[in-house]
């Protein structure tokens, strides 16, 4: 019986990535209709779809499936076939990983500074909420991703990193503002707050659980960069929950304060990687876990 061709599976992962069959025509030097072509033996192969054909195209369930062993046996080849041949030449490894925008801000970048100088690599960094990772992960668009969720999909793991704690924090002169009479349900919804996104609940849960406040109900900026928080809150522009990591200089220097000192929320996170990793990539998930229990609370 025939297995799978992987030029098959290489024509769709060039479409999902140039976002047309004519650009990933020109990307694997072939034909418009040669790609095509590949496509439709693929899916009469597998006798369903692979493709959804609109722009851009996106890939199906199956498609998703499909891309993601691509990429893993990509991955394999890239870290085994210089050993094999007896390359060495250098050949760096490309490997996308899925973080959260405080963890990127805070600790990320540290446990891997000593892979990224020492070893052929070259990594790519997404910023996903830690709820959504998991899906590039199951996808293959990412060979690893950090995410609130301690459960691991099939075939991977997932390691404890530690604690994210996070502190309520604004400036002296936007705390006297809104906050001369201390903070309550009352102040807090009126009090203008800054959040990541649409998809970040770490405010709403916040409101909800200490205030009973409906986040839809206050003044709420939502800026996609958590170094932008501190500079907004600096300016008592708003006030924000933000990593205490990331703030300890400006909480030792006044510059923010803590406003409400009795309540803190703390995020588990862990790292969701591939089983039976090797090479660079396990050297990597080595460094994330290493680094995090070691300076994360736990």
């Amino acid at each position: 019986m025939r297995g799978l061709d992987y030029k098959w599976i290489e024509a769709l992962d060039a479409i999902i990535h140039q976002g047309s069959f004519e650009r990933a025509a020109e990307y694997l030097f072939i034909s418009q209709s040669a790609i095509s072509q590949r496509v439709k033996q693929l899916e009469k192969f597998l006798a369903q779809p692979v493709l959804i054909r609109e722009q851009p195209p996106k890939p199906t369930a199956i498609g998703k499936k499909l891309l993601g062993l691509y990429r893993r046996v990509r991955l394999l080849e890239h870290e085994i076939l210089p050993e094999l041949e007896n390359d060495t030449s250098s050949r760096p490894i490309q490997l996308s990983l899925a973080t959260n925008a405080d963890s990127l801000a805070t600790w990320l970048l540290p446990s891997l500074q000593d892979v990224m100088k020492q070893k052929q690599v070259e990594i790519t960094l997404s910023i996903y909420g830690e709820n959504l990772s998991i899906e590039k992960l199951k996808s293959g668009e990412v060979a690893g991703a950090i995410s609130l969720e301690s459960q691991p999909i099939p075939s991977c793991r997932a390691d404890y990193l530690g604690c994210i704690d996070y502190v309520c924090v604004a400036s002296p002169e936007f705390t006297q503002r809104y906050f001369k009479n201390g903070v309550n349900n009352q102040t807090i919804a009126k009090a203008p707050a800054v959040s990541y996104d649409q998809f970040d609940d770490l405010h709403q849960k916040f409101l909800t659980q200490h205030f009973n406040v409906n986040l839809d109900n206050t003044v709420h900026h939502k800026i996609s960069s958590s170094e932008a928080f501190i500079k907004m809150a600096i300016a008592g522009i708003a006030y924000c929950l933000i990593p205490k990591l990331q703030i300890i200089e400006e909480l030792e220097k006044g510059t923010l304060v803590n406003i409400t000192p009795n309540f803190t929320l703390s995020n588990q996170i862990y790292w969701h990687h591939w089983q039976l990793e090797t090479g660079v990539l396990k050297e990597i998930s080595q460094a994330i876990i290493h680094y995090a229990q070691s300076h994360l609370p736990q």
